[in-house]
Parts: C-alpha cells; structure tokens; sequence
C-alpha cells in the first residue's frame, strides 16, 4: 500500500487510479458485483488512510489531508466511477468524526485517536453512519448493559456503502432508557454481525450498499467512540459540521458524475465517423448533406448549455467547500450563527450540484443516441451512458430539495436556523 505524503505526489496517485477505474467502469457496472476489486484498488493506493491524522499519536501512514483536498479526490474519481467516489466520500467523512467529538489537547488518548492509527497502518475502509435512523426505517440500534461490563448491541439499520466489504464498521446506537447516541466501533467479521447487500439497485451499483444485523454483539468500553447528546442545545456547533462535510462530499460526487458525463460524451461526439457521402478525411459537409456535426449551432449549442450547467455547478460547490473549510479551522471557536451559515451554503451546493447533475445527464443521453460504445463492455443502450444518468439519480433521490429550499429561504427572510440536526 502506498501513502500519498505531498501535493504533487497525491493528485498523481488519484489521477491514475481515476483512469484506471475508467478503463472497465461500464463493465464492472454492468456487472453490479461486491465491490472488492474497487475496495482493494483504493487501498493499494493508500487513498483509505488520506485523511487520517499524521502527527506521531496517529501512527505511520496518514497523510493528514484537508477537506479540499479530500473534495478534489472524490471529485476526481467519480467522475471515473461515482461508486468508488462515494465509497471514499463515506469512509472520508467517518475518518474525520473524531475531530468533531473531541475537545482540544486530548486526541492522543481518545479512542478516534486508535482508530486513526489503527486506519492509516493498516489501510482499513471503514463503513456505517453516525446519525440516527431516518424516521420510518424502524428503531435503529440499541445498546444493552453487558454482565461483565461494555455494552451488546442490536438491531438493524440500512448503510449507502461498503456494507459487506468494511474493515470495519463505526455505527451510531441508543442505549436503553435515554436518548443520546453512543458512536460505536464493530469488527464486521464477529459472527453476531450480518450483512445483507442491496440487490438489482437502479445506479451506484458499486458502492456495497444494504443492511446490517446485529445481534447480541459485544461492544466492551473501549470500542465506544463518543457521545452525542439527545439535547441539540447541548451539541457544540462545531461538533454538528459532521453531516455536512459528509453532505458535502456527496456533492462532490454528483458534481463528479457531471463532469465525467460531460467529457466522456464530448470524446464520443468528436469521435464520431463523417456524415454519409464525405470522401475519408474531408470535414466539409458532404454533398447535398447536412451541415458536418463539428459545425451544428444545435449540437454546439447543447454543449454550450451543458457546460455552463456544469460550471455553474463547480462554482457553487467551491463556495461551500471554502466556506466549510473556514468552518472547519475555527474549531470549538464556531459559533451558532456561522454554523447556520455553513448549512445554507451547503445546502446550496446539493441543491445546485444535484439538479445539474441529473438535467446534463439526462440531455446528454440524447446528445450521444445513437453513437458507438464508448468503452469496451458497455453493453446495450448506446455508448452506455445511462450508468451516468442512473448513478446521479439514484445518488440525488436521497436528498429532500424542497426542504433544503425551505430552510434557505427562511434564512434569508428570517435569520433563522435550520435545526442542529445529526442527520445527513
């Protein structure tokens, strides 16, 4: 396993595991298998240990990475393989928790600590969510005292990644008989642990998404994470930024498969053999023809369109990267008010990222009808360009744009404040 250490160095590492997943990325979508192969790349790479701490109490191997950095990662591979993207951008933002959770001065002794070397030496991906179940999706996780002390845990809950092929497993869980969270670290491979894969899903085929069971499995105090209480007052505004640099990320997902879609159909339009009737070579309309398609004012006109759909897209999901990143260097020093700030621009961010992600895909559908497979493996359905639309889809259904619009516009009317909600 290789470990990124500097800047140039790094985008190298990213740039060419992006083109190597471009090679067979519509193979291995059609396929729609486990993503162990795609889990095993990253970590050859050393990309799983990108973010963790590199100061000595973290261990060898970290790179000690900042959220631009980690943004402009995600953004990169998914535009290669949204999947893969989205895969990193969960394990990314789990990586980062422990940041969220621990006061100054005490990250060499905290449990994250361990868990940030344990990651960087070894590579581990992790998997899981530590916000509580979405309302709906039945109880959750519980925990219950344990006779020899430590806690077992229960239940069932629905993950978006990795959920058969993690090291391991950073969950959020309720104890009985109060409402805080306890964050929790499960060893996968303990036989009280069941994963059960999502099957035949419309897109983000490759992210290893499904639900995990628990039954009776042990949880002793060590592996106990952190605390986050029921009470949102009680929670530090800089401790409730962990949704959105999760959220966050996934927009750089969305604005991945833009990008990828974009490029790769503008490679299939220029590729494309001569109109009928022109001599081999000749880029003048052919006799009695239609114009030649570089010269289409339509053709020219949709990628004009589109590619300011995407930039328009890029901008916006920059604004919120910087203004997270300030955010997240003010540290316990973030207030409420600029907690609530960060939210609406991120909110911002997926609501533009997200609709521009699934309009261009789309369009480009059409721009492409018709056209040779782009890459060997494609498959029915033209070039295979639906993957693109099915991944941008499927990523964006998760998301309520409607209720993020709300919370924008009460906040620019009112000054008011989207609650200081755990969940993503």
């Amino acid at each position: 396993m290789t470990t990124p250490r500097d800047d140039t160095l790094w985008r190298r590492v990213v740039r060419d595991l992006a083109d190597d997943l471009a090679v067979d990325a519509h193979a291995r979508d059609r396929a729609g298998r486990t993503p162990l192969d795609e889990v095993e790349r990253l970590q050859e790479a050393g990309l799983t240990a990108f973010l963790t701490a590199s100061d000595p109490a973290a261990g060898p191997g970290g790179h000690g990475a900042d959220l631009r950095t980690a943004c402009t990662a995600v953004r990169e591979l998914s535009a290669a393989d949204s999947s893969v993207g989205e895969l990193l951008a969960h394990h990314y933002a789990l990586s980062w928790t422990g940041r969220f959770l621990t006061a100054p001065g005490t990250r060499g002794a905290d449990p994250f600590a361990r868990l940030d070397a344990r990651t960087a030496a070894e590579g581990w991906l992790l998997a899981g969510a530590t916000e509580p179940a979405p309302p709906g999706t039945g109880p959750g996780l519980t925990l219950t005292r344990a006779d020899r002390g430590g806690w077992l845990l229960d239940g069932r809950r629905s993950y978006d990644s990795a959920v058969a092929v993690a090291d391991r497993l950073v969950v959020a869980a309720r104890p009985a008989g109060t409402g805080d969270l306890l964050l929790v670290l499960v060893d996968p491979a303990h036989p009280g642990v069941r994963a059960e894969p999502a099957a035949d899903r419309v897109g983000q085929r490759l992210t290893g998404a499904g639900t995990v069971a628990f039954d009776q499995v042990p949880v002793p105090r060590s592996r106990v994470l952190g605390t986050v209480p029921a009470d949102e007052h009680a929670v530090a505004p800089f401790t409730s930024l962990a949704p959105l640099v999760l959220r966050l990320l996934l927009v750089h997902v969305a604005l991945g498969i833009a990008e990828g879609a974009l490029a790769e159909a503008r490679d299939v339009n220029r590729a494309r053999p001569p109109e009928p009737g022109a001599a081999p070579g000749d880029d003048r309309p052919a006799a009695g023809g239609s114009a030649d398609r570089d010269d289409d004012p339509y053709l020219l006109l949709s990628y004009g369109e589109l590619a300011t759909s995407a930039h328009t897209a890029a901008a916006v999901a920059e604004r919120a990267t910087d203004a997270l990143a300030r955010g997240l260097r003010a540290g316990w020093a973030l207030g409420v008010e600029e907690r609530a700030d960060l939210a609406v621009v991120v909110s911002a961010a997926e609501t533009v990222t997200g609709r521009a992600a699934v309009q261009l895909t789309t369009r480009i559908l059409e721009l492409v009808e018709g056209a040779p497979p782009a890459a060997p493996g494609a498959g029915g359905g033209g070039p295979g360009f639906d993957r693109f639309w099915r991944n941008a889809r499927a990523l964006t259904a998760r998301t309520r744009p409607a209720h993020r619009l709300r919370d924008i516009g009460d906040h620019y009317l009112h000054g008011s404040h989207a609650r200081l909600a755990r969940s993503a």
